[in-house]
């Protein structure tokens, strides 16, 4: 059970290690309770694994558009998180994208899959980050130890990360994470029939592929591949690497042999927790000296991107005694 904070521990300022979703709601309650935080995060920009990128020196009309290469999409059914959803949605920051993809193996197209409606955002998922995290100041930079003197700390990181600054993270929570390589892919045309994802379950070079054209609704000549996270460990130090073979393997798939005008590798190291490894209850952890908190999508049964909202908005209310 987690321990219940002392009066006079509630507002005591907060280091947010993080300014991915997880980080944001964290922030957010904060934010909304009066206690004071500040949130650094290791890169210029923030979001974490809900990335995107954009197109560059292509040579084509898609110069500036942006990829997602990170999560390619979300589902919603916590009530908290679909009141937010539901505003973004009003605003076009996101809209419904499909609730139905298809399944493969290397040999092509076997059939569909019905599941929970899946959202995008037409101006790259991580444009879903920016817009909660507005009014919040994130600072750039990298927290290689931790002083808990003057702040408390929450590390809304994957857990491979946190223990580079908290070693005993991963006896907190032992999560298996995989690497995945996402590779963004550029044509001249569409050479494929009209689909929204596909979902290879066979021992193929790549385990997903997204039509960003109609993730992004713009219907651009534009696919996405998650590569196989055994191949993707094999290629960490090299991303780019990786690309013949996951265009080899979308070739095969929807069953065209045209070549991309461009291409882009981007890797993840710490891409997702498998689930089964991961640690549903609390869905947060709190060190019993109330100096140190983690969060994140790996305190939940399914990670997604869903559940680290919901981490970080619990550990958020936490941390003011609301909970």
């Amino acid at each position: 059970m987690t321990q219940v904070l002392a009066s006079t521990e509630l507002t005591r300022p907060v280091l947010i290690v993080g300014a991915g979703i997880t980080g944001v709601a964290c922030a957010r309650v904060l934010r909304t309770h009066g206690v004071p935080f500040r949130i650094v995060n290791k890169g210029m920009k923030i979001g974490g694994r809900m990335a995107s990128r954009e197109v560059r020196d292509s040579g084509t009309e898609w110069d500036g558009r942006v990829f997602d290469t990170g999560a390619s999409y979300f589902t919603v059914s916590d009530p908290d998180f679909r009141l937010h959803v539901q505003e973004m949605r009003d605003l076009g920051i996101v809209t419904e994208w499909t609730d139905t993809f298809h399944v493969a193996d290397d040999t092509g197209i076997l059939g569909v899959k019905v599941g929970p409606m899946r959202y995008s955002a037409p101006k790259g998922i991580r444009s879903v980050v920016e817009y909660l995290a507005q009014g919040l100041e994130v600072f750039e930079g990298e927290i290689d130890s931790l002083d808990v003197t003057e702040e408390r700390i929450a590390l809304c990181v994957p857990t491979p990360q946190a223990a580079r600054i908290f070693p005993q993270a991963m006896e907190i929570n032992p999560s298996v994470w995989e690497p995945v390589i996402v590779v963004s892919m550029l044509f001249a045309e569409q050479y494929w029939q009209d689909f929204d994802g596909i979902f290879d379950n066979s021992a193929s070079a790549v385990t997903w592929i997204a039509n960003d054209g109609s993730r992004r609704g713009d219907r651009a000549p534009a696919l996405v591949a998650h590569v196989h996270p055994v191949l993707s460990s094999h290629h960490l130090a090299d991303p780019s690497a990786v690309i013949p073979f996951a265009v080899n393997a979308v070739q095969q798939i929807l069953g065209f042999d045209h070549q991309p005008t461009w291409t882009s590798a981007h890797r993840w190291t710490f891409a997702k927790p498998v689930e089964g490894t991961t640690r549903s209850e609390p869905l947060f952890h709190a060190e019993p000296d109330g100096q140190v908190f983690m969060a994140g999508d790996s305190f939940s049964d399914r990670p997604r991107v869903e559940a680290g909202w919901i981490s970080g908005s619990a550990l958020g209310k936490y941390l003011v005694g609301t909970r």
